[in-house]
């Protein structure tokens, strides 16, 4: 359903772009790759959010039940999620050597959660403080 979702948008916004769909754990991952697909994403991914959210959407509405569909174009997901690993890592060395915790700036849930877990891998805990859109992560001494 998510795939012909998106097969009519880029059909109605006539953009080319074929569409990868695999499974990643429990969730179901869909990638549409092209050349020319930029205005997808967005200024930090904020157009990629905004589709993703209405393709769940469009999902609920077939089936009655919440989708955790993660969306990706032209590979700014994987992209995003290796520079925030590395980010993550840098912040826990910074907190390793002061003791103090330190705030992150604000970031959407798909990049609080790869921080969380890149954290947690590295043996610390974190938490999500403020309120959406200004959501942040702090990451915790042990």
């Amino acid at each position: 359903m998510a795939a012909d979702y998106l097969e009519e948008l880029l059909d109605i916004a006539d953009l080319d772009g074929d569409l990868d769909m695999d499974v990643e754990g429990d969730r179901a991952a869909v990638s549409i790759v092209g050349a020319e697909l930029q205005q997808l994403v967005g200024r930090n991914g904020e157009v990629l959010e905004a589709l993703q959210e209405l393709t769940r959407l469009a999902v609920y509405r077939e089936t009655g039940e919440r989708s955790r569909l993660m969306l990706d174009v032209s590979g700014f997901r994987a992209a995003r999620r290796a520079t925030l690993e590395e980010l993550a890592a840098e912040t826990v060395t910074q907190v390793r050597e002061s003791g103090a915790p330190v705030s992150l700036d604000p970031m959407s849930p798909f990049e609080r959660k790869v921080v969380h877990d890149a954290i947690a891998d590295a043996g610390l805990t974190s938490e999500s403080e403020g309120v959406e859109p200004r959501r942040y992560v702090v990451v915790l001494p042990q």
